[in-house]
């Protein structure tokens, strides 16, 4: 897969421009990326009421009005699904694939809810308003140009999260639309303390989240990425976004003494093409790394680490995440 289509597929898993994709011996681009990242004040894990409304504005100053509580859900992202298995709801159409793992529906029951046609990055707007939603919610950098053909038909939501705070906060939105907020008091309360509990027990570990496909890679920081954010409060995370022009080069990754490495695999939507660890196994330096001498290289699934950004999404990442870094 070319670094072009790398870059696409991320954008597709965390909604972020991270720039052109290097392979092993690239040239790393000049900055300060080797300061930690800044794990922020503490989690505070007092929970705000929510209270039932017909319009909220979000974060991003995005109002959102319902004439009632919506019941007819279209999910174009991932977010969507993770907010709504939170408030006890399933979407009657999504184009994600998150609903299938183990911590959501399963596999089964996912299989039962409808695909919506297109892909994530066309999904079809016609099929999405034969499921006569209340309410569709999509990325606005990727589902934005979607909104004209929506319009007057249904309520469009684009959203945009950054950090665990934005999640929380449109989980909080979307309870207060449906009118669940016992459901998303509980779940932000629940998802707060995990964060708490993991900030608390903070491994000394360096850690590192990386992601791609065949040789081609990308190192997930924060600010680019949602669960890579968690990271500086559970662990060493030295990694910095360098914007759209570089990347970390396995030079570089080597030269941080990496002790535990979480691998992303990603695809274009079909079966991917083998773990993207065994492919940069076939790099020499790969194998200099301590986390690969001491076995410490763990592949997860993309679906949740990558695309998920919900509470519930981030408290996998965090249970799976923890009991490694131990």
């Amino acid at each position: 897969m070319s670094r072009r289509a790398i870059r696409t597929v991320r954008r597709w898993a965390a909604a972020a421009v991270l720039g052109t994709l290097l392979a092993g011996c690239g040239t790393p681009a000049e900055d300060s990326g080797s300061k930690p990242a800044d794990a922020g004040p503490k989690v505070d894990v007092r929970v705000e009421p929510i209270s039932a409304a017909r319009k909220i504005t979000d974060a991003a100053g995005v109002t959102v009005a319902t004439p009632a509580p919506p019941r007819r859900v279209v999910c174009l992202v991932a977010l969507c699904d993770d907010m709504l298995a939170e408030l006890g709801m399933t979407p009657v159409a999504t184009n994600s694939q998150l609903l299938a793992h183990r911590d959501f529906l399963g596999k089964e029951k996912a299989a039962e809810i409808p695909v919506v046609p297109g892909g994530f990055l066309s999904p079809e707007a016609e099929a999405i308003l034969s499921h006569k939603p209340d309410l569709v919610i999509g990325l606005e950098d990727t589902h934005g140009k979607l909104a004209p053909a929506l319009k007057g038909a249904t309520v469009f939501w684009p959203v945009q999260p950054g950090d665990w705070q934005d999640s929380v906060g449109y989980l909080r939105n979307l309870a207060a639309l449906t009118g669940r907020t016992q459901q998303g008091e509980k779940a932000e309360r629940a998802f707060r303390q995990k964060l708490a509990g993991a900030e608390a027990g903070r491994s000394d570990l360096t850690s590192l989240i990386i992601f791609g496909s065949d040789e081609n890679f990308g190192v997930a920081t924060p600010g680019n990425d949602v669960a890579a954010g968690l990271f500086p409060k559970i662990s060493h995370y030295p990694w910095k976004s360098r914007g759209v022009e570089g990347t970390y080069s396995m030079e570089e990754i080597l030269a941080r003494d990496v002790d535990v490495l979480f691998v992303e695999t990603l695809s274009f939507g079909g079966p991917a093409q083998g773990k993207l660890s065994d492919k940069l196994a076939e790099n020499p330096l790969w194998s200099q790394i301590p986390a690969v001498k001491n076995g410490k290289v763990y592949e997860v699934d993309s679906e949740v680490w990558a695309k998920g950004r919900g509470t519930r999404s981030l408290s996998v990442v965090l249970d799976e995440a923890t009991a490694k870094l131990k």
